[in-house]
């Protein structure tokens, strides 16, 4: 969804962008504050001046608010920016206000549409209250908004100039080398900007919102770029790629679930912004990773805001309630597992069958290591492949001194009521002519 086209009276409600799982979508610089779920958004004019906004998770945030609507509901996510509201109303405790659901009440442009929010669910209605008053009062959006007026002078500042000859009487590098030039200089104004951030720790903390700011943007780039559809990509390009990967899952994520901030909808929130999480550390682990490593992953990422593991387990047991791209599975073994739905174990009993086939390694057998080699996945999510691959009576194990392996099963076609007769065909005949290549 579009987080730039807006709907209600006069443009006061702005469709508000939200990833797979359900999550908003935040912009530069904005954080999370606050959840509570079961709201309703009012219009308090007689007629109403605007559709109302029925059961629905409610997200205060440093710079808007947003109203995300239940799976039952087919309304469409959407968002208030503080910087519209001109007033919120006190709120009055009376007799009456016992027996009616929890309100407030504010005002904003265009129109001084006066809006209500009404809170049909449990939840920390005073801590709302508190922290909605503290964003609106912080005004956050100003800060941003002289940040990008400081930039757009900077970047202007350089294009006065026009023809040969640049402001400082130098000589305008254009065309092929102006792009390689332009390119290098945004380089080394990044690499400037690296240093003197971990040059001492308040440097550090000063500019730390703008390297988690720059990570977000690089990270919504990663995701929404198109996946080659030819097998000719430039291994220089992949290299690039999987640092920018790497370097992202470092930086860390920008507003982290808290259970402040969601409440009694922690797990639930904790679930989605996992499934938006793992989406790149899956990716790198070829569409399966072990739970052990994704709680590594992700607490990592989250910096201070440290999760347990419990908390991580009921987190990924909820996505059978989300329509999110991953699950959580447990292999016979008793090893847990997140892994792509996409994933299909049929693909990977066909690659595990094309390797143990071939002529080395019918007579050498396979390795777990082995196996991750061919898989691009991990040595010991190799292993609990290999082992499925044994109970479905594709593979045969052989215990030594040299550790565990595992061989093509060949019982299926040795004919009982003839043990001695040798097949010069099939999968039988060719491990025959590769043992034979050995006594040779």
């Amino acid at each position: 969804m579009a987080s730039g086209s807006s709907n209600g009276v006069g443009g006061l409600f702005e469709n508000a962008e939200v990833t797979m799982s359900g999550r908003p979508v935040l912009r530069r610089n904005e954080v999370e504050c606050f959840l509570l779920s079961s709201v309703d958004l009012d219009s308090e004019d007689d007629p109403p001046r605007f559709t109302a906004l029925r059961s629905g998770n409610l997200i205060l945030t440093t710079h808007r608010l947003i109203w995300i609507p239940s799976q039952s509901n087919a309304a469409v996510p959407s968002s208030v920016p503080l910087a519209a509201i001109t007033h919120i109303f006190s709120h009055k405790k009376s007799i009456k206000s016992m027996f009616h659901s929890p309100r407030i009440r504010f005002q904003a442009d265009p129109g001084s549409v006066v809006v209500t929010i009404v809170f049909r669910g449990k939840g920390d209605f005073d801590g709302l209250l508190t922290k909605f008053w503290e964003c609106w009062r912080g005004r956050a959006w100003e800060a941003e908004e002289e940040m990008r007026e400081s930039e757009t002078s900077r970047s202007g500042s350089g294009t006065v100039a026009q023809g040969l000859y640049g402001n400082d009487g130098a000589v305008r590098m254009v065309g092929l080398a102006g792009i390689l030039r332009k390119e290098q200089e945004q380089w080394e104004s990044t690499d400037k900007s690296l240093r003197d951030a971990f040059q001492d720790l308040n440097a550090l903390m000063s500019k730390a919102k703008e390297m988690v700011s720059l990570a977000e943007k690089m990270r919504q780039k990663l995701l929404s770029a198109p996946s080659s559809q030819n097998g000719s990509t430039d291994d220089e390009e992949m290299g690039s790629k999987e640092e920018m990967q790497q370097w992202m899952l470092s930086v860390g994520i920008i507003s982290p679930v808290t259970k402040e901030s969601a409440g009694a909808l922690y797990h639930q929130e904790l679930s989605r912004q996992l499934a938006d999480f793992v989406r790149i550390p899956l990716e790198q682990a070829g569409g399966m990773i072990s739970l052990t490593d994704m709680y590594y992953h992700f607490n990592r990422a989250r910096g201070t805001e440290l999760i347990s593991p419990d908390d991580l387990w009921q987190a990924c047991t909820l996505w059978e309630k989300f329509d999110v791209p991953v699950m959580l599975r447990k292999f016979d073994s008793g090893v847990m597992v997140i892994q792509n739905k996409s994933h299909s174990d049929e693909e990977v009993m066909s690659r595990i069958r094309m390797l143990v086939t071939k002529m080395e390694t019918l007579r050498t057998g396979v390795t777990a290591s082995d196996a991750a080699l061919t898989l691009k996945i991990a040595p010991a999510m190799a292993k609990e492949h290999l082992l499925t691959a044994e109970t479905k009576g594709l593979l045969c194990r052989d215990m030594s001194p040299d550790g565990l392996r595992f061989y093509f099963n060949l019982f299926p076609e040795i004919d009982p009521t003839n043990l001695h007769i040798v097949k010069e065909f099939g999968t039988y005949g060719e491990w025959v002519k590769a043992t034979s290549l050995l006594s040779v």
